[in-house]
């Protein structure tokens, strides 16, 4: 074989992987939708792909399901890899749909089958080999350092079935599509740059599709990831998938006007501190004053011990917690044990399913819409059967962060919108193929060489 020839087989071989896992929909798990059940299936039979579905759509029993089928065909070993409170829910609804699922906190732990364990906890796993891998919440993965990023993608390079799992990301937000790509070993997130991207000025990360590539992008994504914020976007017409209403307040805590001027971030950060024990306050007086279940996220330490000690029945989470204290006071708010939850958005921002509890206070609010977005969403979302209040608590010196807020929410309805609409055909067609699109290379018919190529390999 040539070194030209060997090149080829390289590229052809890097660019495809064989394993793959074939069952009918209609065999997987009763318990699923229709909709959750044509996802797995084609998920299994990609080997590598990525489900970006809203929050409350069933990530976690078609993650589930999709574990267990590796499982049966292939032997071994499947981890889970999911947010620190997200695993006792995970071994939870394991219970409920027929998999059992094994928390572990060391390699010491594992055992044959589906395993469990939170991402703070991957480097006490070096060494093993699995079937399968998933990343639960796999958005997470911008919000860790490079080395923890490298880590996870080096890690499982050669592990044969992966599958992440994530909300619907904003589909300008290209550095979270990347990684997705280079964990799926689809392509690396700089190849992707120098394919469908330019370099947009001066700006050093500003990269903008190139004009004659969208469509193909968004092609190319649709072949190795489900975008669906409903599963009406993809044809399903089901009852339960409806949105409750979701209503915003703003609260200032002085009384005051709110100021319309511009403030830096250490100006805000300041006025933040200099009104604590106001806003703390007015936090406490809702919740004390209600008998529902409450979520009161926070920006500072100064405010969760502060709001910690003025609401009655409430647990705080920190950060500085043993992990095991975290995930099992937020599971005792799950189940209603505790009427209140005092916490950051950073903590519990993500994964959890609080359908239980309908009211919501932010007492400070960082400078990530996302962290908001996802607060939010612990308990705005599919399965939810109240309408959901969220109180935004300020000072006037803040400036108008209810509008703010609404109008970064537009942008973001909008771009998810747009995302969907650009890959749901290319989609439709995924699930409903019985085949994988990619195919290894096969050459039938030979190369016919010109003339002058011929006249100088004689001469040579």
């Amino acid at each position: 074989m040539t070194g030209y020839e060997e090149f080829i087989v390289h590229k052809t071989t890097a660019s495809i992987h064989s394993d793959s896992i074939r069952v009918e929909a209609d065999d997987l798990n009763p318990m699923l939708y229709k909709f959750q059940r044509d996802i797995v299936r084609w998920a299994l039979a990609k080997g590598r792909a990525a489900i970006f579905a809203d929050c409350g759509l069933g990530k976690t029993p078609m993650q589930l399901e999709w574990s267990d089928r590796v499982i049966r065909d292939r032997g071994g070993m499947v981890l889970i890899l999911a947010p620190l409170a997200v695993v006792a829910q995970t071994v939870a609804e394991g219970v409920k749909f027929g998999v059992h699922v094994t928390p572990c906190e060391s390699k010491a732990d594992l055992r044959p089958g589906v395993n469990i364990t939170n991402y703070e906890r991957l480097d006490k796993f070096d060494g093993c080999s699995f079937s399968g891998v998933v990343l639960d919440e796999s958005s997470i993965l911008k919000s860790f350092t490079g080395k923890v990023r490298n880590q996870i993608i080096d890690y499982f390079s050669s592990t044969p079935f992966r599958l992440a799992c994530t909300a619907t990301p904003a589909p300008n937000d290209f550095m979270e599509l990347g990684n997705h790509a280079e964990f799926l070993g689809i392509m690396s997130y700089t190849e992707m740059l120098a394919m469908f991207f330019v370099h947009d000025g001066g700006q050093t990360s500003k990269w903008r599709l190139k004009g004659h590539a969208e469509a193909i992008f968004w092609q190319w994504m649709g072949s190795w990831a489900v975008v669906m914020n409903s599963p009406a976007d993809l044809g399903y017409q089901i009852e339960g998938y409806d949105l409750p209403e979701l209503r915003v307040h703003e609260v200032v805590a002085d009384g005051q006007e709110p100021v319309t001027e511009s403030l830096t971030l250490t100006q805000r950060r300041q006025a933040r501190r200099d009104t604590l024990q106001q806003r703390c306050k007015a936090a406490a007086d809702l919740v004390n004053g209600s008998r529902d279940q409450w979520l009161v996220w926070c920006d500072l330490n100064d405010e969760s011990h502060t709001l910690a000690q003025e609401i009655a029945e409430s647990v705080e989470v920190q950060g500085a917690d043993k992990p095991q204290d975290k995930a099992l006071r937020m599971q005792c708010f799950s189940i209603g044990i505790n009427k209140c939850l005092v916490t950051k958005p950073s903590i519990a921002g993500f994964g959890m399913n609080w359908q239980n509890c309908s009211k919501m206070v932010f007492v400070g609010l960082s400078d990530s819409y996302e962290q908001y977005y996802q607060a939010v969403r612990r308990c705005w979302r599919f399965g939810q059967t109240q309408p959901v209040d969220v109180y935004i608590i300020i000072s006037s010196r803040e400036g108008c962060v209810k509008e703010n807020i609404e109008r970064k929410q537009a942008d973001c309805e909008r771009m998810r919108a747009a995302m969907v609409e650009q890959t749901k055909e290319i989609t439709k067609q995924e699930l409903q193929s019985t085949c994988r699109i990619a195919a290894p290379y096969e050459p039938h018919i030979a190369m016919i060489l010109p003339a002058w190529e011929e006249f100088e390999s004689e001469c040579a």
